[in-house]
């Protein structure tokens, strides 16, 4: 099903999230996380990682419930874009071209099976730094030295009513390729990890129990070490943060990982970035039963209730 012979999705691209209490979640993602705001504009605030190339990371906006808006995708080329934007069409799904946000380009905006935003893109302005220029040339800005730390944006977890229909669709439409997955005995996938380069998954769709429709299950950031999702623990623990699970390892893909509830209730997970990395093209799927998933995690840590039934916006 997956086509290993595209590579025309660079990588995730940049992530609109929606916010109930906005001052909460800016102080989470600016001092916790060390995020530099980059823009304002209305309701909105652009804020990016430390070692984010782009201009921006994650766009949080004031809105009465918690959530996800636009997801994005940057391709490798202009050309790849073009093939991209044809295979959406030919899914027969609904889009148009709209201006890009805060220095990406033309962008191709559509909505998944599910009903999430998306678009795609290719032009983009890389960040320059100015008071933040780093010691090292090869990074985009100096380290912040505070806080969490959050080096880039790792990747999004979807919640599904149908993983399968939003799994395929992934595929055709961006290229996607599969890393791992979890069979139902019943049929069909409790949850399904997509790569678009050598990073073992980008996005993620997991079952939706509630049936809603559209909603986020959560975003990652990566971090350097695992010893960096230690000290977060500590410090989402002196400031009244909600810890969910772990700090621990996961079975699938092996990351290391801690997951919270920033103030306005969106998860958000903390990765190590040195999880596995797919350098085979034709790396094969890894399929797990739903009996081997009931062993909990890597080290047996049992997954929680509330990571089955809370995503934003709530219900």
């Amino acid at each position: 099903m997956t086509d290993h012979t595209s590579f025309d999705i660079a990588h995730l691209g940049n992530i609109e999230l929606l916010t109930p209490k906005f001052d909460e979640s800016l102080w989470f993602f600016r001092d916790l996380l060390a995020m530099r705001v980059v823009a304002e504009e209305g309701d909105s605030v652009y804020l990016r990682c430390w070692d984010e190339y782009q201009l921006y990371t994650i766009k949080l906006t004031a809105s009465e419930r918690a959530g996800v808006g636009r997801t994005t995708f940057r391709a490798t080329s202009e050309e790849a874009l073009q093939r991209r934007v044809a295979a959406i069409q030919e899914t027969g799904t609904p889009g148009r071209w709209v201006d890009g946000q805060l220095g990406n380009g033309p962008t191709y905006e559509f909505r998944g099976p599910d009903g999430h935003s998306m678009g795609v893109y290719y032009a983009t302005e890389r960040y320059v730094a100015t008071d933040d220029k780093p010691a090292l040339k090869n990074q985009a800005s100096a380290f912040p030295g505070r806080g969490v730390n959050a080096r880039r944006l790792d990747h999004i977890n979807l919640l599904a009513n149908d993983v399968v229909a939003n799994g395929e669709f992934v595929a055709k439409a961006l290229a996607g390729r599969e890393s791992e997955r979890i069979k139902l005995d019943e049929g069909g996938y409790a949850a399904w990890w997509f790569h678009f380069n050598n990073k073992s998954y980008d996005i993620v769709y997991s079952d939706d129990w509630t049936r809603h429709g559209g909603r986020l299950h959560h975003i990652a950031f990566a971090t350097d070490t695992r010893e960096d999702i230690l000290k977060a623990a500590d410090i989402f623990l002196e400031n009244g943060i909600h810890i969910e699970a772990g700090p621990h390892k996961h079975v699938i893909n092996q990351t290391f990982f801690l997951y919270v509830w920033e103030p306005g209730g969106n998860r958000i997970e903390l990765a190590n970035a040195g999880a596995r990395l797919l350098l085979d093209p034709d790396s094969p799927v890894v399929e797990w039963s739903a009996k081997e998933r009931k062993k909990g995690q890597a080290w047996g840590m049992k997954t929680i209730e509330t990571f089955h039934t809370h995503g934003t916006p709530e219900v």
